[in-house]
Protein backbone atom coordinates (compact mmCIF):
# COMPACT_ATOMS: atom_id res chain seq x y z
CA UNK A 1 0.00 0.00 0.00
CA UNK A 2 1.07 3.22 -0.95
CA UNK A 3 -0.05 6.24 1.51
CA UNK A 4 -0.12 9.86 0.38
CA UNK A 5 -0.56 12.50 3.48
CA UNK A 6 -3.32 15.21 2.72
CA UNK A 7 -3.49 18.53 4.42
CA UNK A 8 -4.95 18.11 8.24
CA UNK A 9 -6.28 14.83 8.74
CA UNK A 10 -7.13 13.32 5.14
CA UNK A 11 -4.79 10.42 3.90
CA UNK A 12 -5.34 9.01 0.07
CA UNK A 13 -3.79 4.86 0.09
CA UNK A 14 -3.58 3.35 -2.73
CA UNK A 15 -3.27 -0.47 -3.64
CA UNK A 16 -3.80 -2.67 -6.91
CA UNK A 17 -4.67 0.19 -8.57
CA UNK A 18 -6.94 1.29 -6.42
CA UNK A 19 -7.41 4.35 -4.20
CA UNK A 20 -9.24 4.83 -0.77
CA UNK A 21 -9.07 8.12 0.69
CA UNK A 22 -10.11 9.08 4.74
CA UNK A 23 -11.47 12.44 5.82
CA UNK A 24 -11.60 15.05 2.93
CA UNK A 25 -12.64 17.97 5.15
CA UNK A 26 -12.80 21.22 4.87
CA UNK A 27 -8.88 21.55 5.78
CA UNK A 28 -7.96 19.28 2.97
CA UNK A 29 -6.88 19.67 -0.95
CA UNK A 30 -10.18 20.75 -3.26
CA UNK A 31 -9.39 17.79 -4.75
CA UNK A 32 -8.46 15.05 -1.93
CA UNK A 33 -11.15 12.49 -2.91
CA UNK A 34 -11.50 13.04 -6.86
CA UNK A 35 -10.45 10.26 -8.43
CA UNK A 36 -11.44 7.46 -5.49
CA UNK A 37 -12.88 4.41 -5.08
CA UNK A 38 -13.93 4.27 -1.82
CA UNK A 39 -14.40 7.02 1.06
CA UNK A 40 -14.58 6.83 4.62
CA UNK A 41 -15.45 9.40 7.05
CA UNK A 42 -15.04 9.14 11.04
CA UNK A 43 -17.91 12.08 11.99
CA UNK A 44 -19.52 15.10 10.72
CA UNK A 45 -16.78 17.88 11.79
CA UNK A 46 -16.28 20.08 8.67
CA UNK A 47 -12.22 19.87 8.95
CA UNK A 48 -12.86 15.76 8.17
CA UNK A 49 -15.94 15.82 6.24
CA UNK A 50 -16.93 18.44 3.42
CA UNK A 51 -20.46 17.67 1.31
CA UNK A 52 -18.65 19.38 -1.64
CA UNK A 53 -15.56 17.57 -1.67
CA UNK A 54 -17.47 14.24 -1.38
CA UNK A 55 -19.84 15.06 -4.09
CA UNK A 56 -17.12 15.96 -6.70
CA UNK A 57 -15.82 12.27 -5.82
CA UNK A 58 -18.73 10.76 -6.11
CA UNK A 59 -19.96 12.49 -9.43
CA UNK A 60 -16.33 12.33 -10.85
CA UNK A 61 -16.41 8.75 -10.68
CA UNK A 62 -19.31 7.23 -11.36
CA UNK A 63 -18.33 3.74 -9.32
CA UNK A 64 -17.41 5.55 -5.88
CA UNK A 65 -19.24 4.62 -2.67
CA UNK A 66 -18.81 5.74 0.82
CA UNK A 67 -18.67 4.68 4.61
CA UNK A 68 -19.54 6.64 7.03
CA UNK A 69 -21.33 6.83 10.31
CA UNK A 70 -25.26 7.86 10.47
CA UNK A 71 -24.76 11.60 11.45
CA UNK A 72 -22.96 12.24 7.94
CA UNK A 73 -24.63 9.23 6.09
CA UNK A 74 -28.01 11.39 6.57
CA UNK A 75 -26.53 14.76 4.91
CA UNK A 76 -25.00 12.77 1.31
CA UNK A 77 -27.14 9.53 1.32
CA UNK A 78 -30.00 10.71 -0.67
CA UNK A 79 -27.74 12.47 -3.88
CA UNK A 80 -26.24 9.09 -4.30
CA UNK A 81 -28.68 6.42 -3.59
CA UNK A 82 -27.01 2.76 -2.30
CA UNK A 83 -23.01 4.51 -3.40
CA UNK A 84 -23.28 5.60 1.21
CA UNK A 85 -23.24 2.81 3.74
CA UNK A 86 -23.53 3.35 7.07
CA UNK A 87 -21.23 1.76 9.77
CA UNK A 88 -20.60 1.55 13.15
CA UNK A 89 -17.91 0.06 15.63
CA UNK A 90 -17.72 -3.45 15.00
CA UNK A 91 -18.87 -3.92 11.45
CA UNK A 92 -16.28 -4.84 8.89
CA UNK A 93 -16.50 -4.54 5.24
CA UNK A 94 -14.48 -4.23 1.71
CA UNK A 95 -13.72 -1.18 0.49
CA UNK A 96 -12.19 -0.70 -3.14
CA UNK A 97 -10.35 -3.87 -2.07
CA UNK A 98 -8.91 -3.10 1.32
CA UNK A 99 -10.48 -4.81 4.23
CA UNK A 100 -11.66 -2.47 6.52
CA UNK A 101 -12.86 -2.72 10.35
CA UNK A 102 -14.46 -0.23 12.47
CA UNK A 103 -13.62 0.85 15.94
CA UNK A 104 -15.05 3.70 18.42
CA UNK A 105 -18.27 5.45 19.03
CA UNK A 106 -17.41 8.76 20.49
CA UNK A 107 -15.57 11.49 19.50
CA UNK A 108 -12.95 12.55 22.52
CA UNK A 109 -13.73 15.12 24.83
CA UNK A 110 -13.30 19.08 23.81
CA UNK A 111 -15.34 20.39 26.75
CA UNK A 112 -17.60 19.46 29.43
CA UNK A 113 -19.98 22.16 28.35
CA UNK A 114 -19.88 20.66 24.63
CA UNK A 115 -21.95 17.67 23.45
CA UNK A 116 -20.01 14.87 22.22
CA UNK A 117 -20.47 13.80 18.58
CA UNK A 118 -20.34 9.69 17.21
CA UNK A 119 -16.78 9.47 15.94
CA UNK A 120 -15.41 5.70 14.80
CA UNK A 121 -11.75 4.44 13.33
CA UNK A 122 -10.96 2.44 10.46
CA UNK A 123 -8.41 -0.38 10.32
CA UNK A 124 -7.48 -0.83 6.80
CA UNK A 125 -6.36 -4.38 5.96
CA UNK A 126 -5.61 -5.38 9.98
CA UNK A 127 -2.43 -2.86 9.54
CA UNK A 128 -3.29 1.01 8.98
CA UNK A 129 -5.00 2.51 11.76
CA UNK A 130 -6.94 5.99 11.69
CA UNK A 131 -8.50 6.98 14.54
CA UNK A 132 -10.37 9.86 13.61
CA UNK A 133 -10.86 12.82 16.54
CA UNK A 134 -10.72 10.22 19.40
CA UNK A 135 -7.82 7.97 21.06
CA UNK A 136 -9.17 4.80 19.92
CA UNK A 137 -7.37 1.28 21.21
CA UNK A 138 -7.72 -1.24 18.76
CA UNK A 139 -7.95 -3.75 21.24
CA UNK A 140 -6.66 -7.41 19.97
CA UNK A 141 -4.78 -5.72 17.15
CA UNK A 142 -1.16 -5.01 16.15
CA UNK A 143 -1.11 -2.09 14.55
CA UNK A 144 1.50 -1.73 12.34
CA UNK A 145 1.11 2.23 11.34
CA UNK A 146 -0.84 5.02 13.60
CA UNK A 147 -2.33 7.43 12.17
CA UNK A 148 -2.19 10.05 15.04
CA UNK A 149 -3.74 13.10 15.59
CA UNK A 150 -1.05 15.06 16.93
CA UNK A 151 -3.20 18.50 17.45
CA UNK A 152 -6.29 19.22 18.38
CA UNK A 153 -8.46 21.65 20.39
CA UNK A 154 -8.93 18.39 22.28
CA UNK A 155 -5.84 16.79 23.43
CA UNK A 156 -2.47 17.66 24.85
CA UNK A 157 0.80 16.18 24.31
CA UNK A 158 0.71 14.02 27.05
CA UNK A 159 -2.51 12.27 26.01
CA UNK A 160 -1.34 12.00 22.51
CA UNK A 161 1.94 10.58 23.76
CA UNK A 162 -0.27 7.74 26.32
CA UNK A 163 -2.43 6.92 23.64
CA UNK A 164 1.09 5.74 20.97
CA UNK A 165 2.20 3.66 24.04
CA UNK A 166 -1.42 2.08 24.31
CA UNK A 167 -1.52 1.14 20.51
CA UNK A 168 2.44 0.55 20.67
CA UNK A 169 2.06 0.28 16.68
CA UNK A 170 5.48 -0.09 14.60
CA UNK A 171 5.32 3.31 13.41
CA UNK A 172 3.55 6.18 13.76
CA UNK A 173 2.63 9.11 10.95
CA UNK A 174 0.98 12.97 12.44
CA UNK A 175 -2.16 13.91 10.96
CA UNK A 176 -4.92 16.22 12.46
CA UNK A 177 -2.11 18.63 11.91
CA UNK A 178 -2.56 21.52 10.22
CA UNK A 179 -3.33 23.63 13.06
CA UNK A 180 0.23 23.18 14.56
CA UNK A 181 2.47 25.99 13.72
CA UNK A 182 5.91 25.41 12.04
CA UNK A 183 8.17 26.95 14.88
CA UNK A 184 5.95 24.16 17.21
CA UNK A 185 6.88 21.20 14.75
CA UNK A 186 10.14 20.63 16.40
CA UNK A 187 8.57 20.67 20.36
CA UNK A 188 6.57 18.28 19.76
CA UNK A 189 8.48 16.15 17.49
CA UNK A 190 11.11 16.26 20.49
CA UNK A 191 8.62 14.58 23.27
CA UNK A 192 6.94 12.31 20.99
CA UNK A 193 9.59 11.02 19.60
CA UNK A 194 11.42 10.29 23.26
CA UNK A 195 8.85 9.39 25.21
CA UNK A 196 5.98 7.49 22.48
CA UNK A 197 8.34 4.68 22.82
CA UNK A 198 8.35 3.95 18.72
CA UNK A 199 9.31 5.34 15.25
CA UNK A 200 7.30 8.64 15.25
CA UNK A 201 7.04 10.90 11.83
CA UNK A 202 5.91 13.76 9.44
CA UNK A 203 4.52 13.84 6.02
CA UNK A 204 4.61 17.28 4.74
CA UNK A 205 1.22 17.45 2.41
CA UNK A 206 1.73 15.42 -1.18
CA UNK A 207 4.78 13.48 0.24
CA UNK A 208 4.28 9.33 0.44
CA UNK A 209 5.40 6.37 1.56
CA UNK A 210 4.89 2.14 1.68
CA UNK A 211 2.43 0.69 4.68
CA UNK A 212 1.37 -2.45 5.42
Amino acid sequence: MELTKKTHACVRIEKDGRTLVIDPGAFSEEDAAVGADAILVTHEHLDHFDEGRLRRAMEAEPAAEIWTLASVADQISAAFPGRVHTVGEGDAFTAAGFEVEVYGQLHAVIHPDIPRITNVGFLLDGTVFHPGDALTVPEGRAVDTLLLPVHAPWNKVAEIIDYLRAVAPRRAIDIHDSLLQDHARPVYDGMIDKLGGTDHGRLTPGAHIVVG
